[in-house]
């Protein structure tokens, strides 16, 4: 397994390992706590795993925390993803850039996220499930949602938005959700 800094979003990574297949399948190592530790990052630190499950299309996010943010180790395990960043750290050297990955269960890569950057991702395939390990509980009192579609972003979706959550469908623009921490 390999870690690679994203250039776009500081402190970011992806995690590529490679996969061994044959006639049964394919296998792959998915996390590997030596090498998170050998970027700077405590493999301990993530408390929780979850999973979504998404059609073609769906979109979900922007999603961030609140708070202290959350960090979170992000990976396609069936299916494809288009996977968005965007760095809403007011100190980092990459604030309000974003960058966009192809996450897919073919290669199981893994991306870790910084707490302070926001995340979505559209589903390009049917089903798409998409595994989150996270470094603290989720507070859904601290779950903040950006407008997938903000002009100030200009993310280009790669599919028409076949579905997606009411409250990402309501979600501010970034100029309105970053207006309290700026002013």
């Amino acid at each position: 397994m390999k870690a690679t800094e994203v250039p776009a979003i500081a402190g970011a990574y992806l995690f590529e390992s490679p996969s061994y297949a044959d006639e049964r399948g394919f296998f792959c190592r998915t996390f590997d706590a030596d090498v998170i530790r050998a970027v700077g990052l405590d493999p301990d630190a993530f408390v929780q795993d979850s999973v979504s499950r998404s059609v073609l299309g769906v979109l979900r996010g922007l999603h961030l925390r609140s708070g202290a943010g959350e960090a979170k180790l992000v990976r396609c395990s069936y299916g494809r993803v288009f996977d968005v960043v965007v760095d809403l750290r007011t100190d980092s050297p990459t604030y309000r850039n974003w960058a966009s990955f192809e996450l897919s269960g073919e290669t199981q890569s893994t991306l870790y996220i910084p707490a302070g950057c926001a995340h979505g991702f559209q589903a390009l395939t049917e089903p798409a499930d998409v595994s989150y390990r996270i470094d603290r509980p989720h507070d859904p009192t601290e779950d903040v949602t950006i407008a997938f579609d903000d002009p100030e972003l200009a993310i280009p979706w790669p599919l028409p938005v076949t579905s997606m959550s009411q409250r990402d469908r309501e979600a501010p623009s970034l100029a309105q959700v970053l207006e309290p921490k700026e002013s």
